[in-house]
């Protein structure tokens, strides 16, 4: 039987400029997602509105980041496709 992979949990969640999140996780780890390549996706375009892109919350059960009942991001693709940050200069203020 196959395993699937875990991943934390997401903590805490920020919108930060340029589009990116800095996303803190269960284990204590920061990362930096890039949300501009999604914007040009149907589903992801609406977060082109400044006021949107800053309602991002953590999932209450930390399964992910969520804007609205149609726009969510799941741990796994933070967690992967996110950089991890090591001063906090690079949290990207």
């Amino acid at each position: 039987m196959d395993e699937y992979p875990t991943y934390p949990r997401v903590a805490f969640v920020e919108p930060r400029s340029g589009r990116r999140l800095l996303v803190t996780f269960s284990d204590g780890t920061r990362k930096v997602y890039d949300c501009t390549p999604l914007l040009t996706s149907e589903v992801f375009a609406p977060l082109n509105d400044e006021a949107l892109f800053r309602c991002v919350k953590a999932d209450p059960d930390g399964y992910g980041v969520v804007w609205n009942d149609e726009i969510d991001l799941a741990e796994s693709e933070l967690w992967i496709n996110s950089q991890a940050i090591e001063r906090e200069d690079e949290a990207c203020r």
